[in-house]
Parts: C-alpha cells; sequence; structure tokens
C-alpha cells in the first residue's frame, strides 16, 4: 500500500533500485544532493543536476520540465553517503514564476522500477520560496528510509546548497541555472489533468515514458561493482563512452571496522535495533552517532505529527467555513452534518497521525532498551551496572553525558544529552525558579541544594572519564552555604584544594586559574610550550562557583568573564550554580556571560530549544539511585588512582 506522507514522516524502503517521479504544474529544475552521516554536502562532485546529471548510484533530468524521472541505486552510493536529498528550483527567465507560492503544489513520488508507488508527498504551504529539499532517501540502523521534508528557501538553490554545507553555494546554484536556461526550449509542457483537475499518472513501463517524448526517460542507475577491483567499477554508458563508478575522494586506506549488524526480522517486520550500528571507527562513536540519530528520529517523528494534527484541524476550520458560508447552513440539520462530517474528517486524520507515531515510538524505545545497556560509562546513566565495573580510564572519551532529553508526546522515551570533550563552552545550573511543574513543587532551598547536588554529580562524572591526574577541580563557596552536598568531593580527597570561601578565596582561586589561561596562551602564540613554568599543571581544570555573585565584587567579575570566554580553548572550564535574579544589579554587564554557558537546571525542565523543528525540549538530570552509593566508590578509585600516580 503506498504510504502518503505528511512533512516530517518517514517511511522504510523495501527495495535499493527506485525511481523518483516529480509531477509539478509549470517546468522545475529537479536535482539530488548526496549527504554524509550528517547530512553534509562535501562538494560539487556530490549534487547531480543539469550540469552534471549523473553520480555513482544516481541520475537526473539534463533540462528543466513539468515531469521528471529519477534513478535511484542506492547499494551503488559511495560508502561516505548517508542521505540523498531531492531538490527541486524554479528556473530563472523572464515571465517564469518567482516563487512556489505562484504555482500548482508539486508532487513526488517514490516507486519500484516496475511503476508501483511506494510513497508520494504533496509539497503544500510553500509561498516565496524559489528551491525546496523535498523528500531525502536516508540510511538508518542499516536500511534506508524515505522522509517527507518539504523545506523551502526563498534564496533558491544557492540558500538551499549553503544550508548543506557546499562550499562554493552561489558558484554552483549559478552554473545550474545556466546549465537549464540553455534548455529552457525543450521544456516539456504541464501533464494533461482531468475534468477533476487531478494530475494524470501515467503507467509504468516503456510505452509510458516513450510518450513523453520531449523527455528522454532517464536511464537506470547502474549498480555498484566490487570495490577492490577499481577496474570492475566501469561499465559502458548508453552513449558508448565508459562510466566509472568509482567515488574519486573515495579513502583507499582501511574502512572503519563494519558495525553490528541486526539479525534477520520477520517479513514485514522493522529490523531488530542493535548497539552500535551507526558509522564511526570505534564503539564510542558508533554509539554516539547513533543517539544523535535517535535524537533526529524522534524530532522528526514528534514534528511530523504535530504537523499532521495542525494540518487536521486547520483543513476542518476550511471544512467548516466552506459548509457554513451560506446563512441557510447555519442551523438545522444540514450544518449538523456538516460540523459531524467534518470532526469525523479531523478525528481520522489525527487518528492515522497518531498511529504512524507510535510505530515511530515503539521502534526507538527498542532501540533505546538496546542501547542503554551497552554504554560506556560516560554515556551511561548512574543506575547502568557499568559503573560497578568501574576503572579510572586511560584515554579521555569523546563525549560526556549531562543528563537526559524526552518530548511530552513520549514522556517514557529519553533521549541521552551528550557534549563534546573537552567542553567547548562552560555550564551554568539554575538554581532559580522557574515556570516548570517540578520546579513549582520545590522551595527556593530545595532548588539551591539540587543544584549544588548536580554540580557535584557533573564534577564527578568529569573526574571519572578522564585519565588519573589529568583534570582538576577547584570549588568557591563564598558563604560555605553547600557544605553538606559538597561533602562527596571533600570527603574523597578529589579536589585541588579546599573549597574556598570569602572574598580572599574567591580572589585567590580566580588569580590563580587566569594566570594559567595567561601563560597558556602566551606559550600558544609564542610556540613555545616548552617555556611554562614547571609548577604550572597543564591538565584541564574545572572551577565550580556556587552562590554567585555572593563574594564577588568588580574585579572577579571581570575576571569571571575573562575565564568563561577563555579559559575552554586553554583546558579551564566553569560550572557555575546561580540564580539570574540574584545577579541583577549588575544589569546587562552580565548578559554576554549567561548568553556563553549552556543553562541546565535542577530539576525537569523544558528550556532546552530546538530551533530545526521548534521543539522545547525537556531536560532531565541525572540522579544516582536512591540509597547507592556508586559516586562515593567512584570518587574513592579516582583519589586511589591519583594518589598512586603521585608515588
Amino acid at each position: 500500500m503506498t504510504a502518503e506522507l505528511v512533512r516530517g514522516q518517514n517511511h522504510t524502503l523495501p527495495q535499493t533500485r527506485l525511481e523518483i517521479r516529480v509531477s509539478a504544474g509549470s517546468p522545475v529544475v529537479a536535482g539530488a544532493t548526496l549527504g554524509d552521516e550528517r547530512g553534509t554536502v562535501r562538494g560539487a562532485e556530490w549534487i547531480a543536476h543539469p550540469a552534471s546529471h549523473r553520480v555513482p548510484g544516481l541520475e537526473v533530468s539534463r533540462q528543466a520540465a513539468a515531469d521528471h524521472r529519477l534513478a535511484v541505486d542506492l547499494d551503488a552510493l559511495p560508502g561516505e553517503v548517508h542521505r540523498v536529498t531531492v531538490v527541486l528550483a524554479l528556473p530563472v527567465g523572464a515571465g517564469r514564476p518567482v516563487s512556489f507560492g505562484a504555482v500548482a503544489a508539486p508532487f513526488v513520488a517514490v516507486t519500484g522500477l516496475d511503476g508501483t508507488e511506494i510513497a508520494t508527498f504533496t509539497l503544500t504551504g510553500l509561498d516565496t520560496e524559489s528551491a525546496v529539499s523535498a523528500l531525502e532517501l536516508y540510511r538508518r540502523q542499516g536500511a534506508w528510509k524515505v522522509r517527507a521534508v518539504g523545506q523551502g528557501y526563498a534564496a533558491g538553490l544557492a540558500g538551499l546548497f549553503a544550508d548543506q554545507g557546499v562550499a562554493e553555494a552561489a558558484e554552483t546554484a549559478a552554473a545550474i541555472q545556466e546549465a537549464v536556461a540553455s534548455g529552457l526550449a525543450r521544456s516539456v509542457t504541464p501533464p494533461p489533468r482531468t475534468t477533476e483537475g487531478e494530475r494524470v499518472r501515467h503507467p509504468a513501463g516503456p510505452a509510458a515514458a516513450g510518450a513523453q517524448a520531449p523527455a528522454p526517460p532517464v536511464p537506470e542507475a547502474q549498480p555498484a561493482e566490487p570495490l577492490g577491483d577499481p577496474a570492475s567499477a566501469r561499465t559502458e554508458a548508453p552513449g558508448g563512452g565508459p562510466i566509472d563508478y568509482a567515488h574519486p575522494r573515495r579513502q583507499t586506506s582501511a574502512p572503519p571496522p563494519p558495525p553490528p549488524t541486526a539479525p534477520p526480522a520477520a517479513p514485514g517486520q522493522p529490523a531488530r535495533p542493535v548497539a552500535g550500528d551507526a558509522t564511526g571507527w570505534s564503539m564510542d562513536e558508533r554509539l554516539y552517532n547513533q543517539i544523535w540519530g535517535m535524537f533526529e528520529d524522534l524530532a522528526r517523528a514528534v514534528a511530523a505529527y504535530r504537523s499532521a494534527v495542525d494540518f487536521a484541524e486547520s483543513r476542518m476550520d476550511q471544512e467548516l467555513d466552506r459548509a457554513l458560508s451560506d446563512p441557510r447552513n447555519r442551523i438545522g440539520g444540514a450544518g449538523d452534518r456538516a460540523r459531524e462530517a467534518a470532526r469525523a474528517k479531523r478525528d481520522e486524520l489525527t487518528g492515522r497521525a497518531r498511529e504512524a507515531l507510535e510505530r515511530d515510538l515503539a521502534q526507538l524505545a527498542a532501540e533505546s532498551a538496546v542501547v542503554e545497556p551497552a554504554l560506556p560509562a560516560a554515556y551511561a546513566g548512574w543506575d547502568n551496572p557499568v559503573w560497578h565495573a568501574y576503572r579510572v580510564p586511560m584515554e579521555i572519551p569523546m563525549a560526556l553525558r549531562l543528563g537526559d532529553l524526552r518530548l511530552g508526546e513520549a514522556p517514557d522515551l529519553r533521549i541521552p544529552l551528550l557534549v563534546r570533550l573537552p567542553l567547548e563552552r562552560g555550564i551554568w545550573i539554575d538554581s532559580g525558579r522557574t515556570a516548570s511543574e517540578a520546579a513549582a513543587s520545590t522551595t527556593g532551598d530545595q532548588l539551591r541544594g539540587l543544584a549544588v547536588e548536580t554540580a557535584v554529580t557533573l564534577a564527578a562524572r568529569l573526574l571519572a572519564v578522564y585519565p588519573a591526574g589529568e583534570f582538576s577541580v577547584h570549588v568557591v563557596d563564598p558563604a560555605g552555604s553547600a557544605a553538606g552536598q559538597l561533602s562527596p568531593l571533600v570527603g574523597s580527597g578529589v579536589l585541588a584544594g579546599p573549597p574556598a570561601a570569602g572574598a580572599e578565596g574567591v580572589a585567590s582561586v580566580l588569580a590563580h586559574l587566569t594566570r594559567r589561561v595567561d601563560l597558556v596562551q602566551m606559550a600558544i602564540r609564542a610556540g613555545a610550550a616548552d617555556a611554562l613554568p614547571p609548577d604550572l599543571d597543564t591538565g584541564e581544570h574545572l572551577l565550580i562557583v556556587n552562590d554567585f555573585p555572593h563574594g564577588f565584587d568588580d574585579r572577579a567579575v571581570t575576571q569571571l568573564r575573562y575565564l568563561a570566554d577563555e579559559g575552554p580553548s586553554v583546558g579551564v572550564h566553569l560550572l557555575m550554580v546561580a540564580d539570574r535574579e540574584d545577579a541583577r544589579a549588575y544589569g546587562p554587564v552580565l548578559d554576554p556571560l549567561w548568553r556563553s554557558l549552556l543553562r541546565i537546571t535542577p530539576v525537569a525542565d523544558d528550556h532546552l530549544a530546538d530551533p530545526w523543528v521548534g521543539h522545547a525540549w525537556t531536560y532531565e538530570p541525572l540522579r544516582t539511585p536512591q540509597g547507592s552509593r556508586v559516586l562515593e566508590r567512584v570518587l574513592a578509585l579516582v583519589a586511589e588512582a591519583r594518589r598512586g600516580g603521585r608515588r
């Protein structure tokens, strides 16, 4: 059965050799881009367009037309490719439409080679855009899926390519339009329409292709040959010349070890998830990329559901407006029947969207159940058994887990929030009262206590994932108000010194770390790292500041801002526990400081904005299990390893 997609929705592809058919009300340019695991197009050679209509595994039309057929062989794509994005654009020229809002909504269908439709998508809602990413084929857990995108760009192809990371986006877009301009006279006329205005879908097969004489059918993409023999990657082009399907930038060194493969799934069932099935040179990198993929899938699934619900509501309103525009229908049986029919259609569309969401959530929940137990300590929650076998590592991991993220449509599905190491920016734990339900049920003193506890657990995780002696923690607690919460760090002996108290203690610690930043920066600029003082600790440093701005004068505030801005690049990081309201006397002077820090909360709060799909993610801090001594045990092992390194 054909899947009729809405924006953001995805669908599994049952085969790898496909056709993508485009129908539009006026001539459009059809092309495709190849993206890596992050969606980045690495160069112009990864773009198929009329001026360069073939790339390995992909072939597109050589002119603007109202109908297009794009041939795709996913098995023939370069190994680095994880996404294929189908791109549509309006050709430039006098008398031609300048935006998709002025033409009929394009229709895109993914079909098998026999013409059987797999998924379709109508690109509605476009206005001033002159280029659009219509849909994308992407690799997930070893299988290929199609996703309806519908992202338009008022800046045209140049804006679209720039968004995908193309270095010379404007030049590439200009070359495409120039190539199209030379072939506009051969553009295919719009397809015929039925009496109802529906677009005619031509039957599949050579006869149908031949019926569209002005646009020669696109040959099928050639399958990939074995990569071990470059010569075998050549075949004969339809015109007689050789086609080299070996990617010119493919690396010749040994590739990363293959990720684990899932056991075969039953026919008609989704693939069984496997931990570490993403790309990467190590298992840590694979798991990191897999978690990022889970985050993207959850964001898109929920975005598709919300979009479908909004569409259903909007359609109901429009149908009611049309039905009740006649005053005679506003009362009586006709009006009631119109309302019931509109609401029934709304409920049907919403129900179908919910079914699709539940299916996606079930797959993600199954993947999470497999991935979570396999995580290394740096990525794992405190309740993961990996901490019971913890040993001080010999090298720094690539990332650290700060907490969990979730959305309201899936409250039980949590995605780890990972940040790369070394930290690229400081962290601010907001101890003030927020509008969240969890904060509303917590007193101010409890919030401040939970904020310090969150800082302690984060500091413990950082100490635990760094090799012995390569990470130091300094604490500034001017009023001594956090003595109880800081006891795990103080009692284990992992701190660089006792928590600094009072204005003198604050000044001393800030002066020490500021001096370190200055010296390391000067050594780097001069290229004289061996000239650093022998007493300078070149390891990473973390400064925990509690109860800011208590105990800080103007000089101390300036030094703190300096450490926040310049420290991360030379290994000095800031972890600040503060209520922004307490520092309101400084006014806008501190605004750059707050903006430079990653804000998290000691209780669940939906403050992490996702501008890509418009979500507000709920952040939840990591907590140790009730009654567990895992934190103390880990800190004891860290302290023991540090003492052993000093012997």
